[in-house]
């Protein structure tokens, strides 16, 4: 590991002599080299926009990197670098593959080239070991043939190994010598200009109008949730943090909830149309999502085993983690279909110009409360079609109902304020009870399967695990009547 320490070169700067900055530290000038990048964008600049870059460059290849440039960019979850093999002059697939959510349907061709001439100053102890390095590169942007740009950068790059100080005092030095506080926007932004620095597609930080309408509010909730399945698509592409696909899958529940809480203020067909292809994706990720899930529940309860018994449940888990795999190759198929890429650009779309009808153009405090009213009405109804032992497929609809009232909610909440957020809390507590009720029953389910089809330790081990799911269900049971007690409290509502 190591600390960079970005700086800024004024023109005339020289690099100060850096021997003597650290007793004991030795310096090595090295020959200096030239490299070439090219860099790769959509003609609207749909990766610099977004803080992503898609690069060759002469010494190390292909090379996708995301990062956050401010706070109003999606930057994906999957931040860093992410190298790949290839020939240079045409993207490798793997790396088209890594952005396709942000440049979706668009051609990535060339958009900037890049000559760089790097200087480097080697720092080591007086045993020879590496410590880090100055890197000075002086930067030409070619455009046609032609000189349409330079500029130079600076960087300390020093080992977590180096002594105390090492960093801070070259440092100084530099700046004693003339160097200014980091730039910090990258190379191929400032190569590309002005427009490289405009907005991304579609942004999760938008701000409402002082009195906006409900159609404001619907934009701004869309774009929320179709930013955040944006963002962590690359992620979900990835597989290295299951978090991604839970909260892609989290973002394609937002979208099709928000566009059934505002079926109101918009097109019938057009409305159906995406909620039908986010049910879809929906499904795949659910897939991926819930089997992750399951994995995770009964690893731990597979650590409350006798070390006898953990043998037959390690055979019992790798039968999840078949089905894991298979889930997991299905989802990227989605995810690599045109369809998808489609439905992308079509989310896009949504968030600029949503197919509204007049009734969006009211004042978003009169036009949105009535809207929580009936995904309310639907819980309320549930609730009170239950018998004294309802089945674990009602509680698990009323789980449903619950999650899409407090999603309305929250919805609402930046125009109604405090009452909407507090109703939803007490709604997403329901809805946690009900969820671990969920994960329990079908944690359960799955067991029985697995113990009908075993023999001998595998049927013993998973009858074992599945009387602790049990007792998770009873206990949930019990306790959910008193949640959904405070959570139907008249107080709680009077908003809408």
């Amino acid at each position: 590991m190591s600390s960079r320490h970005p700086l800024s070169s004024p023109p005339g700067f020289h690099l100060p002599e850096l021997r003597d900055a650290v007793i004991g530290v030795g310096v090595e000038t090295v020959e200096p080299t030239t490299l070439e990048s090219t860099y790769y964008d959509t003609s609207d600049l749909r990766l610099a926009r977004a803080g992503a870059i898609l690069r060759y460059r002469s010494d190390d290849g292909w090379l996708v990197r995301f990062a956050d440039r401010d706070t109003s960019t999606p930057a994906p979850p999957a931040h860093g670098e992410h190298p790949f093999d290839g020939e240079p002059g045409r993207p490798p697939e793997a790396a088209l593959d890594l952005v396709r959510a942000l440049v979706r349907t668009a051609r990535v061709v060339p958009v900037a080239r890049l000559r760089t001439r790097r200087r480097r100053v080697e720092l080591h102890d007086d045993m020879g070991k590496p410590l880090g390095e100055v890197v000075d590169d002086e930067v030409t942007v070619v455009d046609r043939g032609r000189v349409a740009a330079r500029f130079r950068d600076l960087e300390v790059d020093v080992d977590d190994a180096a002594p105390d100080g090492l960093a801070d005092a070259v440092v100084a030095r530099l700046r004693a010598a003339g160097a200014g506080p980091p730039d910090q926007t990258p190379k191929v932004v400032r190569a590309l200009g002005w427009r490289a620095l405009e907005p991304p597609d579609v942004t999760s930080l938008g701000r409402l109008p002082p009195s906006p309408s409900g159609g404001d509010v619907v934009r701004s909730a869309l774009a929320a949730s179709v930013a955040k399945l944006i963002a962590h698509d690359p992620g979900v592409r990835l597989g290295d943090d299951p978090e991604d696909v839970h909260q892609a899958r989290v973002a394609t529940r937002r979208l099709r909830s928000s566009l059934r809480t505002f079926r109101d203020l918009l097109d019938r067909d057009w409305t159906k149309s995406l909620r039908t292809e986010l049910k879809e994706l929906g499904r795949d990720l659910g897939e991926v999502r819930d089997t992750e899930v399951l994995l995770d529940r009964l690893r731990d309860r597979v650590e409350r085993l006798s070390p006898e018994d953990r043998s037959a449940a390690k055979r019992i888990l790798n039968r999840l983690l078949e089905r894991w795999d298979a889930s997991r190759s299905a989802l990227q198929e989605t995810l690599r279909s045109p369809d998808y890429v489609e439905l992308l650009d079509r989310l896009v779309e949504a968030t600029r110009q949503p197919a509204l009808l007049p009734e969006a153009d009211g004042p978003a405090e009169k036009v949105l409360p009535p809207l929580v009213g009936r995904p309310w009405k639907h819980l309320c109804t549930a609730v009170e079609e239950l018998d004294a032992d309802p089945p674990d497929a009602a509680l698990h609809q009323v789980r449903i109902r619950a999650k899409h009232c407090r999603y309305a909610a929250e919805t609402v909440a930046p125009v109604v304020g405090k009452p909407a957020r507090a109703f939803a809390r007490a709604i997403e507590a329901l809805q946690e009870v009900l969820g671990e009720h969920q994960d329990a029953v079908v944690a359960e389910q799955w067991l029985r399967e697995v113990a009908s089809e075993s023999e001998g330790a595998e049927t013993f081990v998973a009858g074992q695990l599945a009387s602790l799911e049990r007792v998770d269900i009873e206990r949930t049971r019990a306790a959910w009547p008193e949640v959904w007690r405070k959570a139907s409290r008249k107080k709680l509502r009077q908003w809408f």
